[in-house]
């Protein structure tokens, strides 16, 4: 069945119109049911931070979080340190100009290569101060945090202890209850991390993979299964980073048919779109992500 086709088959609720007053049609039609457009976030790093990372992109990304949330018709950001690009404390200056989304989570660890966020360290206290000052800041997320890892050797950058501290500083926050993400990798899903996922409120799920994304509904099955009674969001990633080349399309189509059927049946939460450091630089699979975010945003679930 083609994508638009069921998009109008499952867009009628399970209640028959026929069935229901003028002012009942009303009343549904404005109801607080919030709007698929309201599940979509973008993954938000430094602009020009990925052209620096051996990934081979073309073109010159000039476009920073805001600006690519803007263009891509996202209002929420996972605002993530990338290793020397930063960005670093304070976070004043790079939080004024996300003040604007309606919600922004901002990493703690950032990506494997932000060093100083290693054996312990994090940017957590400069989070909790700048989020006194900027309500839109929702909650952490640690990015690349789980170690591919050999028998013996440390499953994760933080210890246990230093995440449950985490937790508690971000659920006792004195504006309010700030929720605690993790980055966790498809082929990251059998390791034995238990002690560290139920620490988490928000499990973001991403196939580095694209020959995995075949796979996509088994590994959420895996995934959920593991992390019950949490939230998830799907990661999307609109190039190959895994080998450094543009994302097939049939991939990219795959998934994002994937990802609505997930957010119709409601098995996720939401999409992660990475990043914006793509998003400007003419790439046919970002084109398609931003068209399918247009087409299907405004659909209540």
């Amino acid at each position: 069945m083609k994508r638009r086709t069921f998009i109008r088959n499952t867009a009628v609720g399970s209640v028959g119109l026929s069935t229901l007053s003028g002012v009942d049609i009303l009343s549904a039609s404005c109801s607080s049911h919030p709007k698929l457009k309201d599940k979509f976030w973008l993954w938000g790093h430094n602009a020009g931070c990925h052209h620096h990372a051996g990934s081979n992109l073309p073109g010159v990304n000039k476009m920073g979080p805001k600006e690519g949330c803007d263009y891509m018709g996202i209002e929420k950001c996972c605002r993530v340190a990338f290793g020397s690009a930063g960005p670093f404390p304070p976070f004043d200056v790079e939080a004024a100009k996300i003040k604007d989304l309606k919600d922004v989570v901002w990493s703690a660890i950032g990506d494997a290569g932000s060093k100083q966020h290693n054996n312990n360290q994090s940017d957590i206290d400069e989070i909790l101060r700048v989020a006194e000052d900027y309500p839109n800041i929702s909650g952490v997320i640690l990015d690349d945090f789980f170690l591919a890892s050999s028998e013996g050797e440390a499953l994760a950058r933080h210890s246990v202890s230093s995440i449950r501290e985490m937790q508690d500083k971000l659920h006792n926050f004195n504006k309010r209850k700030l929720d605690f993400w993790i980055v966790w990798y498809t082929h990251q899903l059998n390791a034995e991390i238990d002690d560290y996922l139920e620490l988490f409120d928000v499990v973001t799920l991403w196939t580095w993979k694209p020959g995995d994304l075949v796979h996509l509904d088994s590994n959420l099955e895996k995934c959920v299964e593991r992390t019950a009674g949490k939230r998830h969001m799907a990661g999307c990633y609109m190039w190959n980073w895994n080998e450094a080349k543009p994302l097939p399309m049939d991939m990219m189509k795959y998934q994002l048919d994937t990802y609505y059927h997930w957010l119709k049946e409601g098995k996720i939460d939401g999409v992660v779109f990475c990043a914006n450091t793509v998003v400007d630089l003419g790439l046919e699979a970002v084109d398609y992500a931003r068209n399918w975010i247009a087409e299907v945003g405004e659909e209540t679930l």
